[in-house]
């Protein structure tokens, strides 16, 4: 099986970009992120036509918005509401094999990485708060979960492209990166890129639309994750971060991972 997950930063301003992308690499499973745009707006030609007959929707107009495509039969899990507001940042489905996929955007968390003062930062600390203790609960219940999508921090050293001048940046300080693995410990989450890419190597997701020439400069963050409980892990069996993703017309500022998974 393979499983895609992108933060598309609007999929009906990128439909050409996805058309592509699904000619090209044609996933099994695919998760987006920040699709913006409300439920019976959603642009679902496309995907019938490229055979995701199995649609879960979650989304919300102009901003967030996630959203679960697959070509053989799943089931609506749960929407989670993170850190008590209906933001439509989380949808999770069951696979034919009873493993739970959940995907979820979590908040950036503004500019300023003070929560005294800026209340997005607040929300996506309360949001990783939520989320380590949701991952305890799975721990004990010990089942095949899949967790992906943008979670807006990168964790490793080599997660960035310069570490010591981002240590001050939102997604790469360490009340976020803390948190982070706080939250990965308390599930025994498995990191299915680090998997196969050691952490000593350089891996990004994101570039920011701010460098005129984001392929020159290559200052990038790993903010797109694929984690798999600990049941799953020796069902990994590849990863590719497709970064040309990033230098085609009208582009997301993100690009796709994917994943391929042995399921049983």
């Amino acid at each position: 099986m393979t499983l895609a997950t992108w933060n598309i930063n609007s999929v009906r301003a990128r439909l050409d970009l996805m058309a592509g992308f699904l000619s090209e690499h044609n996933p099994d499973i695919l998760c987006l992120q920040e699709t913006k745009v409300k439920d019976v707006d959603f642009p679902h030609e496309l995907f019938e036509q490229r055979g995701y007959t199995h649609r879960l929707i979650h989304g919300q107009p102009g901003y967030n918005g996630v959203a679960i495509f697959a070509k053989t039969a799943i089931t609506l899990k749960e929407k989670l509401n993170l850190a008590g507001r209906d933001d439509r940042r989380h949808i999770a489905a069951e696979l034919a094999d009873g493993t739970i996929l959940h995907n979820y955007y979590v908040p950036a968390g503004g500019d300023i990485p003070d929560p005294k003062v800026n209340d997005k930062f607040q929300h996506k600390l309360d949001v990783l708060a939520g989320m380590t203790k949701w991952s305890a609960a799975l721990k004990k219940k010990g089942g095949k979960e899949i967790l992906v999508g943008d979670l807006n921090i990168a964790p490793l050293e080599t997660d960035v492209w310069a570490h010591k001048p981002l240590l001050k940046i939102v997604s790469h300080t360490p009340i976020e990166t803390e948190g982070m693995l706080k939250m990965q410990a308390a599930r025994d989450w498995v990191d299915a890129v680090r998997h196969f890419v050691p952490p000593s190597e350089k891996i990004y997701s994101w570039w920011s639309y701010r460098s005129p020439d984001w392929a020159t400069a290559d200052k990038g963050r790993r903010l797109d994750h694929v984690w798999v409980s600990p049941q799953l892990k020796d069902s990994l069996a590849g990863v590719k971060i497709v970064k040309d993703m990033r230098g085609r017309d009208k582009a997301s500022d993100h690009v796709p991972i994917i994943v391929t998974l042995k399921l049983g």
